[in-house]
């Protein structure tokens, strides 16, 4: 075998640094193409129209061996300017003839090949897997995230849905619902007095009890018992022991509805010249020998003494607490009971372990009745103004979270698509690459074998 002949394994890093040691081109090659290069994009100028030169022109680096292709195709193209001579008038051929005449000289198409091949071996392909890569990173960070929106979204709506139950809203229009359900107040608390009523023996048995250790009968729990033989009467009644003549209730604070559009013009109202004047001459009821009740006129609920008892701010806090003590008691005597060292009180009274179990359980009940966030929540929008607009805006936030974690969803599962598309289009431009860099490859080793 002859010694050009043998093949020669060369590392694709090293293939131009080996053509320029071996003299098969010139180091000088770069400022020999730059010539051609402009050659090449004078003559692409006017090209014929045919499929495959199309195709070659489509945004490709046109090299060496394009522009044989290119014209291989023009001496069909333009065969009929041939002359006899066997030379073509066509000064497209002449161009494309010339820019391969140029690129055969000193081997200048073997540099510029080989150093394509290097870049798309070095540099093109690592790069475009790389972006593939941080696709397929992106696509799945997306996807976790829209992931966590769920589950935030989830949870939020969860949260939304709870207190749309515990208030009986739509969540058409928060404000003006909440204070529609305060209406509800009166039945709720007339429920609630019920079921005060049944817990006559818990309270009895207290009072024995008490009777029983201090020797003597005490008044236990008095708002408690009364409500349990009175019902929910007002204020007034508690206090002073009669209905009153006349209940004169606090005026309902006022809510703005903040979706309704007012006109802010001053109402004068109508001007009545006609009106009469107090003359004050300094006379004093005092004076005159006349008792007056400034604290509240006689047979006249007013101000909180016009409240319900459950519904008055004050009288409702000694309810719970007095609930809540007597549950206290319940719970100690049941431990009591249970031990072996309370056999004496325990024949001193009549109630079982079950009995007082039983009493526990209707207690808890109430407990829970009074302590219900709906019926606080009402409770709270009747008495506070701003209570009113401190739950809305709590409701509103929990709706523009829900709304949010949808939207943000949204947004990421359509940058995973995005992610998705970018690396699919990635990936049909890196089989390119790779299939026109083996090309390049067989057509640079075909030219080798050639010109040796």
């Amino acid at each position: 075998m002859l010694e050009q002949n043998i093949p020669i394994d060369i590392n694709t890093n090293k293939l131009l640094d080996w053509l320029i040691s071996r003299r098969i081109v010139s180091s000088e090659w770069q400022k020999s193409v730059l010539p051609v290069r402009e050659k090449i994009n004078a003559a692409i100028q006017d090209m014929p129209q045919h499929p495959e030169i199309a195709q070659l022109l489509s945004g490709a680096y046109i090299n060496y061996f394009h522009c044989v292709r290119i014209v291989e195709i023009l001496r069909e193209t333009e065969a009929d300017t041939k002359n006899v001579f066997g030379r073509y008038g066509s000064q497209r051929m002449k161009d494309w003839q010339e820019v391969v005449r140029l690129y055969e000289k000193e081997n200048l198409f073997l540099a510029e090949a080989a150093h394509l091949l290097i870049s798309n071996v070095k540099y093109e392909i690592p790069s475009l897997k790389k972006q593939i890569a941080k696709c397929h990173q992106n696509k799945q960070e997306c996807e976790k995230r829209a992931t966590d929106y769920a589950k935030n979204e989830n949870s939020a709506r969860n949260e939304l849905n709870t207190m749309y139950k515990q208030l009986g809203l739509s969540g058409s229009n928060v404000k003006r619902e909440l204070v529609e359900r305060v209406a509800q107040l009166p039945a709720r608390y007339s429920q609630l007095a019920k079921h005060v009523a049944t817990l006559q023996s818990a309270l009895n048995y207290y009072g024995s009890f008490s009777q029983y250790v201090f020797g003597h009968e005490t008044a236990v729990l008095p708002l408690l018992k009364y409500i349990s033989e009175r019902g929910n009467t007002t204020t007034y009644e508690w206090l002073f022991g009669e209905k009153p003549l006349s209940v004169e209730e606090p005026p309902p604070p006022t809510f703005e509805d903040e979706n309704q559009v007012k006109d802010e013009e001053i109402d004068w109202g109508d001007i009545d010249n006609n009106v009469s004047y107090d003359i004050d001459y300094g006379i004093t009821l005092e004076e005159s020998g006349i008792e007056v009740d400034n604290e509240e006129s006689v047979g006249v609920a007013s101000g909180k003494n016009a409240l319900t008892v459950l519904d008055n701010p004050d009288t409702r806090e000694q309810f719970i607490n007095q609930l809540l003590e007597l549950e206290s008691f319940l719970k100690i005597r049941l431990l009591e009971m249970q031990g072996e060292s309370d056999l004496l009180v325990t024949s001193q009274l009549s109630e079982t372990t079950q009995g007082v179990t039983a009493m526990l359980d209707c207690l808890q009940l109430t407990t829970q009745m009074i302590l219900d966030p709906a019926n606080q929540h009402l409770h709270n929008i009747k008495h506070s103004p701003r209570y009113v607009d401190s739950l809305t805006t709590n409701v509103e936030h929990k709706q523009g979270l829900v709304e949010k974690m949808v939207a943000s969803q949204k947004a990421v599962r359509e940058q995973a698509q995005e992610a998705s598309q970018e690396a699919r289009q990635l990936q049909d431009k890196l089989k390119l690459v790779i299939d026109k860099t083996k090309l390049l490859q067989s057509q640079i080793e075909q030219a080798q074998e050639a010109s040796q």
